[in-house]
């Protein structure tokens, strides 16, 4: 006999696993009562949806970006209860994360569950573009994303259905809606209180709205939406209006900002009542055979939660543990040399030949395909070349082109993407510093997103306010992602080809007022140049005084240095992260005075922490003060006297010099 195409022993299954999920809950929080456990996230009233969605699916070939409240469809999936447990209790062998992240942080790499951070709509595009990765494989594997109402208020949600459905990517967006972001009614965060409704209008997108609490309505639409996606139809999104049955969290108190009536009608409507409640009225399963179910499942979790807690706690020694990914050895001499060529010619020829070298290389972002080539042209002729399937246009949107890079490396693509100014680079903050950058560590290392993010940055083109911003000190603070500044051709060219085969997410920050400037341009390295990240390169030695600096001041101080009388040498550092210290202090250590010049701000800038470490390693050595030469703490205005005014001069490096030289 089977009801609703399911046999008794997959209703018991199922059943199973919605107990399971639940005694979970109830465990954690007795635990957190305990003093055993810090935190908690209930699945408690979402069950039903969420093990309809993990039984449409295919773990281990299918792709899911669960968010917290995604226990039981992570159970259903494959994780088993004492997975479950040592993440709770934060063990060394905790799969999702080693300990380093709060419980609830899905990830799992034979599951294919990407690792996920607590930041509410950055998965969104991450999915997206691990479909687009999928799709480019030509596999029918499809991707299941999902989320609580009240993350779709976040662009990035609007951006994922965008790009997704104009690409008909194979994407399943799951929205759990249980009427509360937090403590935020659902009237107060969406219009027409239905995300259903709120997501009309993007063409090749089919919608769902179902009652998430009942699991043979809930597998009908994520069946045929996985079938849809499979097909190349295009993403699905399905609102499952569900109940939470628990508060927000550990933290909250739900009472604060709900009625005790309301609260009795959701339980009510607990998945687990409705699918046993069914079951016994249509005589499919006996009251005492889910009584066993009850029992078995609390002894599984009594016993699980024993077992977990005499697991090893994670070692201290590892917790600076992969930050990054092991260091690679680049060769830093070119076999031969080519003709002169300027900066933005060699971005364009490294770029031509890293999409030669790699098959999994593609390169996008605003107006860089066709014709137009980029507004500096760094990607011209590269469409024509290489194809538009591998060097095409974005949305005008920021985080979108970083989240789906983010999705698409997970999954062993190398996106090399244009972030058309720096200026315009803040709306991706939230994907770079909590995902970008966090991935590798936060997982522990079993997942992570080498991918290269171009970036066009500095003023000295009357560029004013929104065009000539230095963002190098923002990025300095942010571990887990290397940062390359150069300031001339050659190096430009060996530093891209080198980052474009890296296994770490990598900043390249281009001054667009050097791309085509004489004094920039070098003889071009051949193909097989690649140069290693963290070597600083001493560009003119002297016995008096150092320089240090990068991009656009390199040239400065060289100008300064000629029109002073002592010996100045002048060290360029090519990369921010990992800094050359060793090049630095052996540097001092000869000349005992130094200056640190750089474009950005004074107040805060990368230059600070430098002129912090020689003070540390190398301040016995120091004949005068460390001094430093920055742009002041302005924004860049539009007008050539007032731009000189606030952006680094010469001769206020001259001036800096001949003051240090006083001592």
């Amino acid at each position: 006999m089977k009801y609703q195409g399911h046999t008794k022993k997959e209703i018991l299954e199922i059943y199973k696993l919605m107990v399971l999920s639940r005694k979970l809950d109830e465990k954690q929080l007795i635990l957190l009562k305990q003093g055993k456990g810090y935190f908690h996230i209930a699945a408690a009233g979402h069950e039903a949806a969420e093990i309809a969605a993990a039984r449409a699916m295919k773990p281990g070939y299918d792709y899911a970006y669960p968010y917290y409240r995604d226990q039981a469809f992570c159970l259903a999936y494959g994780m088993t209860e004492k997975e479950m447990l040592l993440s709770f209790l934060a063990k060394e062998d905790d799969p999702n994360s080693g300990g380093r992240q709060m419980p609830q942080h899905f990830g799992h790499t034979d599951l294919n569950i990407v690792s996920q951070s607590s930041s509410t709509g950055t998965q969104y595009l991450q999915a997206v573009g691990a479909s687009f990765a999928l799709q480019r494989d030509n596999s029918n594997a499809v991707v299941y994303v999902s989320s609580g109402e009240g993350t779709t208020s976040q662009g990035d949600f609007h951006e994922a259905l965008n790009w997704s459905s104009r690409t008909k990517a194979p994407v399943i967006f799951h929205i759990h809606n249980n009427r509360y972001a937090i403590s935020v009614p659902l009237s107060e965060q969406i219009s027409g209180e239905s995300v259903y409704k709120i997501t009309a209008g993007y063409e090749n997108l089919a919608r769902f709205s179902i009652d998430g609490t009942n699991y043979f309505e809930s597998l009908i639409a994520f069946k045929k939406s996985v079938d849809r996606a499979r097909k190349g139809h295009g993403p699905t999104v399905i609102e499952s209006n569900v109940v939470r049955l628990f508060p927000h969290s550990s933290s909250d108190d739900d009472k604060k900002y709900r009625s005790q009536e309301e609260l009795d009608e959701d339980k009510l409507k607990d998945p687990i009542v409705v699918l046993r409640n069914t079951c016994i009225k249509e005589k499919i399963v006996k009251e005492n055979e889910f009584d066993k179910i009850d029992k078995d499942v609390l002894n599984l979790v009594n016993t699980s939660t024993e077992w977990a807690e005499s697991q090893e706690n994670p070692n201290p020694s590892d917790a600076l543990k992969n930050l990054y990914a092991p260091k690679q050895t680049f060769m830093d001499k070119p076999e031969t040399e080519k003709d002169k060529i300027v900066l933005v010619d060699a971005i364009n020829h490294a770029l031509d030949e890293e999409l030669s070298h790699n098959d999994k290389a593609l390169i996008y972002g605003e107006d860089i395909a066709g014709g137009k080539g980029g507004v500096f042209t760094a990607t011209r002729g590269l469409t024509d070349k290489h194809g538009k399937d591998r060097v095409f246009n974005s949305p005008l949107a920021e985080s979108s082109i970083i989240g789906t890079a983010i999705g698409m490396s997970t999954l062993g693509y190398k996106p090399i993407i244009e972030i058309q100014f720096g200026d315009y680079i803040w709306t991706a903050m939230m994907q770079i510093r909590n995902e970008v950058s966090t991935l590798r560590y936060r997982s522990n290392g079993q997942w992570s997103c080498p991918f290269v993010m171009r970036v066009p940055v500095g003023g000295y083109i009357h560029g004013s306010l929104c065009h000539s911003q230095s963002i190098d000190a923002f990025f300095t603070h942010i571990p887990g992602i290397k940062i390359a500044f150069p300031s001339n051709a050659s190096d430009a060219k060996g530093l891209l080809k080198a980052a474009c085969r890296m296994d770490d997410p990598v900043l390249f920050l281009e001054h667009k007022g050097l791309y085509r400037q004489g004094y920039a341009a070098s003889p071009e390295p051949d193909e097989n140049y690649l140069l290693e990240f963290g070597k600083a390169k001493v560009v003119k030695e002297g016995s008096d005084l150092t320089i240090v600096t990068w991009g656009a001041i390199v040239q400065k101080s060289i100008e300064a240095s000629k029109n002073t009388d002592f010996s100045v040498e002048i060290i360029d550092l090519r990369t921010l992260n990992p800094l050359d210290m060793d090049t630095i202090i052996e540097s001092v250590k000869k000349t005992n005075r130094v200056i640190v010049a750089h474009e950005d701000n004074l107040t805060n800038g990368f230059g600070g922490e430098i002129v912090s470490r020689i003070s540390d390693d190398a301040f016995t050595f120091l004949d005068a003060p460390i001094k430093r030469v920055a742009s002041k703490d302005s924004h860049v205005a539009y007008a050539p006297v007032l731009e000189d005014e606030i952006l680094v001069q010469t001769s206020w490096i001259e001036d800096c010099i001949n003051e240090v030289m006083k001592f």
